[in-house]
């Protein structure tokens, strides 16, 4: 199994302010759907209660501290283990967010996903990790420049773990 971080994360890491994004970027959004529709996503409670209802055509599991939490059509599991436990049949899982959940994920995980969103955001509240470049390697980066729909540069980069 690949076990894949995907985010969208400024040139400074961040990846939110209260619960949200701070960018709306729907080729974003197309890369993100693309990648994920089919397979496990593990998230963190607070990402998921981010969403207005469970992503369709993927299997939610949702990592939480509350032993009594319920979301309908989705695997609630108390710890990253049982995450990944609950998701063994499929060949690549995402995790989705947030910044607490990719902290404890990518020492495990073998790829990065990301949207590296060329713009810096100080106010942010959750980061993404720092990225150890003696432990990954850049594999593929294709910009997207601004445009009508899209207020800020992108490039959609991969990363693969080194053996």
């Amino acid at each position: 199994m690949t076990l894949t971080l995907i985010a969208a994360v400024a040139e400074n890491n961040a990846l939110g302010k209260d619960n949200k994004m701070m960018w709306h970027l729907p080729d974003d959004f197309k890369h993100f759907k693309s990648r994920t529709s089919g397979h496990h996503i593990i998230m963190g409670r607070k990402t998921f209660e981010s969403f207005p209802s469970a992503l369709p055509n993927r299997t939610s599991v949702i990592i939480t501290r509350q032993s009594d939490y319920k979301a309908d059509g989705c695997i609630v599991v108390g710890s990253l283990d049982e995450a990944i436990a609950v998701s063994p049949k499929d060949e690549e899982v995402f995790i989705i967010g947030g910044g607490e959940i990719y902290n404890q994920s990518i020492y495990r995980a073998n790829k990065l996903d990301l949207t590296r969103v060329h713009a810096e955001f100080p106010d942010a509240d959750a980061y993404f990790p720092q990225i150890d470049e003696s432990k990954w390697e850049l594999s593929e980066a294709i910009f997207h420049p601004r445009d009508e729909k899209h207020a800020y540069e992108m490039t959609f980069q991969t990363y693969l773990k080194k053996q």
